[in-house]
């Protein structure tokens, strides 16, 4: 048994704008070819993890999201728990510059676990 293809769908309110934001958060690129003037999509430069489209819809974000992302910068564990500090507070730097807000930061004792943020339309993620 093969596994299936899929892609993730996002609503926006300015979708070129989302998905600049999602290509610098990720490192994925613009989907060649691609060209709907109410939506933008993305692509894995490996082509290896699924797609993103981001469609212009009329409706603003008005609850907590039911489904989010987590960036996970610092690979598989086992983890040097400082070095996986240091990564992840490099990717929440990179992030804020790039128009995302920190919520918060999960601590467990003295060790991180992850950042909580919102992307540049109000949209959770992590960082971890």
């Amino acid at each position: 048994m093969t596994s299936t293809h899929w892609s993730l769908g996002w609503d926006a309110a300015d979708p070129e704008r989302l998905a600049a934001f999602w290509a610098t958060a990720l490192g994925y690129v613009p989907e060649p070819g691609y060209d709907d003037p109410d939506g933008a999509s993305l692509v894995d430069p490996a082509g290896q993890r699924p797609a993103i489209g981001f469609l212009r819809v009329p409706e603003g974000k008005v609850a907590k999201n039911r489904v989010h992302v987590d960036v996970r910068v610092a690979g598989e564990p086992p983890w040097d728990m400082a070095e996986r500090a240091c990564l992840i507070h490099a990717k929440v730097a990179e992030l804020v510059a790039a128009g995302a807000v920190v919520v918060r930061e999960q601590r467990y004792g003295d060790q991180l676990g992850h950042v909580t943020m919102h992307d540049p339309e109000g949209n959770e993620f992590c960082v971890a």
